[in-house]
């Protein structure tokens, strides 16, 4: 079991202007970042997030000082995600030139706009791209802006591939929209550029596979679904699925076994309550599954989004 210990570092105070999340995401956590904070450990040696997404638990660890002087591993198996992030990093001037253009292009030409970036450009860009054999290393400040682009004006902020692997999400509606934040986006580049911080594509196993004791692994799968109907597994062209889920399951008590910090956070669907709150071996392990008011921004239907309730799954405990 993992406690909470008094700090072997002092962590600095949060940052008078923190860092925010450049990407909307399917599930990201800035709203749940209240229920998530009391379980931050102060004392652990490494960080790994591998199910990096919008990166709201890593920018909020970072904005309140807690990732000072240790190393951040950080990875997703969705290549356009860390693409985006090495750009960001790398060019992040180039990157606010791109988005700038594309941010007067959307107010003259709205949803024409957004689709002839979608179809014509970031596509076809993104084919060949995803065609070499490292697609990340492979990401242009251009391809980078671009995805800013279409994911803070498509629907809801979804990244969604089909079965080709093309990106497919509608334009969204929006009063109004602020694509390009370059003064956030500098902010990032430089989070992004701290001593002993990587950036990679690696499914979970790899990353968690790297893992010791004294570590803290923060983990945001892609959501079990709730209902028959209310999957959201296309996050890649490969889906996230039952058997992944329990994959993870296996590898976070065997984390939480030998005393990693595990944090993670999931819908409050029936297979994620037997995988952990109901497993024997789970809470042997020293796993508790509480669950903690959220809401639930996607939906076809308007009158279906609202408050759901969402797991929060840890061996860490608040002293």
């Amino acid at each position: 079991m993992a406690t909470r210990k008094s700090p072997a570092r002092a962590a600095s105070s949060i940052a008078d202007e923190p860092v925010r999340p450049i990407l909307k995401w399917a599930g990201g956590k800035r709203q749940l970042l209240p229920a998530l904070r009391p379980y931050y450990p102060r004392e652990f040696d490494r960080y790994f997030e591998p199910f990096l997404g919008s990166g709201a638990v890593f920018l909020d660890c970072h904005n309140r000082g807690l990732l000072e002087g240790r190393a951040v591993h950080l990875s997703d198996i969705n290549a356009d995600v860390i693409g985006c992030y090495g750009m960001v990093r790398d060019a992040v001037d180039a990157v606010i030139g791109e988005l700038t253009e594309l941010a007067e292009g959307h107010r003259a030409g709205g949803d024409r706009h957004f689709y002839a970036v979608r179809d014509e450009r970031f596509n076809a860009i993104r084919r060949d791209v995803h065609a070499s054999r490292h697609p990340a290393t492979a990401y242009t400040p251009a391809l980078a802006a671009m995805l800013i682009y279409l994911n803070r004006t498509g629907y809801n902020g979804l990244f969604r591939v089909n079965s080709r692997g093309a990106f497919n999400v509608p334009a969204g509606r929006y009063a109004s929209v602020r694509i390009c934040d370059a003064p956030n986006l500098r902010r990032l580049s430089a989070a992004l550029r701290r001593p002993g911080l990587t950036l990679e594509v690696e499914s979970f196993e790899r990353a968690l596979d790297r893992t010791a004791p004294h570590d803290f692994v923060y983990l945001d799968p892609p959501y079990s679904p709730v209902s028959r109907t209310a999957h959201f597994t296309a996050y890649t062209a490969a889906r996230f699925g039952p058997d992944d889920q329990a994959t993870l399951q296996r590898l976070v008590v065997t984390l939480a076994r030998r005393g990693t910090s595990v944090l993670l956070s999931n819908s409050a669907a029936p297979d994620i309550r037997r995988l952990y709150q109901d497993d024997d071996e789970a809470r042997a392990a020293g796993l508790a599954a509480t669950t903690v008011p959220a809401r639930r921004a996607i939906n076809s239907r308007a009158s279906r989004r609202g408050a759901v309730r969402e797991y929060v799954i840890t061996n860490i405990r608040v002293n």
